[in-house]
């Protein structure tokens, strides 16, 4: 991972004020990353880092926005972690609402636990994660050989 990370942030419905707080708490260390959400989540994240940052400053930081979640954003996600460019995942879930799309949901967390993507799933992870000083420098996570696990037979 180089000094820029590139962060994913993903809040389900019930959490997405959640993660707008956090982000309004830690916006200054975060536009210095470029940012990946998904669909509605995105478009909110993108209002307050502007509305945070006036318009003039706006520009000064990256933002890609994907799908919403239920509609293929979740694995637009995971997509981009196996091709890596995702270096830390902020998914903020909500453990109480069932979720019409959880089989996404189980794939994105199984995908970056398989690929070693720092992962916060609740803000006190979230916290720790954006202030440790990895998040600002060079590191080189180390990924797990898998490759045992595959059917050769087939």
């Amino acid at each position: 991972m180089k000094k820029i990370k590139r962060i994913a942030l993903v809040a389900h419905d019930n959490r997405k004020k959640d993660l707008l707080e956090w982000i309004d708490w830690n916006y200054e260390r975060l536009i210095r990353h470029t940012l990946i959400s998904t669909g509605t989540t995105g478009r909110l994240v993108e209002e307050a880092l502007r509305k945070r940052l006036g318009e003039e400053k706006s520009h000064t930081f990256r933002m890609t926005r994907l799908k919403s979640g239920p509609l293929g954003g979740d694995q637009q996600m995971g997509a981009l972690i196996v091709e890596g460019k995702v270096d830390v995942l902020i998914f903020l879930w909500d453990p109480m609402q069932p979720q019409p799309h959880d089989v996404d949901v189980k794939a994105l967390l199984r995908i970056a636990v398989l690929y070693n993507i720092p992962t916060a799933c609740d803000r006190s992870t979230a916290d720790f994660i954006v202030s440790s000083p990895l998040l600002d420098a060079e590191y080189e996570p180390i990924l797990k050989d898998y490759s045992s696990y595959i059917d050769r037979t087939v």
